[in-house]
């Protein structure tokens, strides 16, 4: 049955381990390689595990109090996603074996966290497989918390809706990108494109930012965005949003920015949408380059898990040919420590990014 813990076995019956079963393509989700039978306390073992690297990588501070726990394969639980934000967990499942463990799982965030957790927010109907996305109701699983709930990120501040915004709220997966980009910042003229809550461009303007233009299809994105800049001290009206489409606001802007964020949401989920998604890299990364400034920094990302590192890398560099720019990586990016990848499962690796120089 979808959902059910099952035994895998070889050949001549010999236990190989323990995992959720699920009718597809991937039919058991493993987590455990011990003929032993996984108890409850596999959750307690596996959160406290990646519990302990977090703290041993020095992610969280008091100037930092928002971070993945759990990513999936990367900390064996395929299947679940558990982002920390301060004294809040919001879990998502994309396997029906982890959406039929939740309480459990709950428990054992209770348990690993103690004192430092008061709530476990539950947010799987967009992400469970099939008809359960139907049946599945977000909500809480213990405790109760205020939205939007103020996080601290390398000092900065951020409005996260874990109810209503998307993913689980925020994309935690760009800070240190973000950190770096405000080394590049100071004094700059600044576009931070499918901006959502304004990340870069609070980073942006605490470096120094002569100013930071946000842009997002989503006029929720951009409220939310001014808010930020506001909660950071900063005037949403110097530093204007638009709510408007990127590649028709790029059409009339050649010189006028000096730095340039690319971060579009995936534009490839599946392997049939790949060869569609590097025209749009392409195109995206092409106007971009032909209108930023002589000297100007790009950095530019992909999410989609479909498209590997050398893919974007070319597209990206066949956007530099159609621009007619001479272009230069000062950097090629990733996820940060708290999306860690199993060795045997690279496909964790999901962000790429380039910083690039254009002359």
């Amino acid at each position: 049955m979808d959902g059910c813990w099952v035994s895998v076995l070889n050949a001549s019956g010999k236990i190989l381990g323990h995992g959720h079963y699920q009718n597809g393509s991937i039919a058991v989700r493993m987590l455990s390689f011990s003929e032993v039978i996984p108890t409850s306390e596999i959750f307690r073992e596996k959160i406290q595990a990646a519990y302990t690297l977090r703290l041993n990588c020095g992610l969280i501070s008091n100037e930092t109090n928002a971070f993945r726990l759990i990513h999936g394969e990367g900390d064996g639980l395929p299947g679940l996603i558990i982002d920390c934000y301060d004294n809040v967990a919001v879990m998502q499942a994309h396997s029906l074996g982890m959406n039929a463990d939740r309480e459990k799982i709950a428990e054992a965030l209770h348990f690993v966290l103690k004192e430092k957790l008061t709530a476990v927010y539950y947010k799987s109907k967009t992400t469970l497989p099939g008809k359960a996305r139907d049946e599945q109701h977000d909500g809480y699983l213990s405790g109760m918390s205020v939205v939007p709930h103020v996080i601290h990120e390398h000092g900065n501040k951020f409005f996260v809706d874990w109810e209503e915004g998307q993913k689980t709220g925020f994309f935690l997966d760009q800070r240190e990108n973000r950190k770096l980009l405000g080394e590049f910042s100071n004094g700059k003229k600044v576009l931070n494109t499918f901006c959502y809550t304004g990340g870069f461009s609070v980073y942006a303007l605490k470096a120094g930012a002569e100013f930071v233009h946000s842009v997002d299809a989503s006029e929720k994105a951009i409220e939310l965005t001014r808010k930020n800049l506001e909660l950071n001290g900063f005037d949403s009206t110097i530093n204007a949003c638009y709510a408007e489409d990127t590649f028709e606001f790029l059409k009339d802007k050649k010189n006028v920015y000096d730095l340039i964020i690319l971060d579009p949401p995936a534009f490839a989920k599946h392997r049939d949408a790949k060869h569609q998604a590097m025209k749009g890299y392409q195109r995206l990364n092409s106007e971009a380059m032909k209108a930023i400034r002589s000297g100007g920094i790009i950095f530019t990302f992909s999410c989609s898990q479909v498209v590997d590192r050398q893919l974007f890398y070319d597209t990206v560099s066949s956007a530099a040919i159609l621009a007619g720019r001479d272009v230069k990586v000062l950097h090629q990016l990733t996820q940060p420590p708290d999306h860690p990848v199993s060795m045997f499962h690279p496909e964790g690796e999901y962000l790429k990014g380039l910083v690039l120089y254009v002359s």
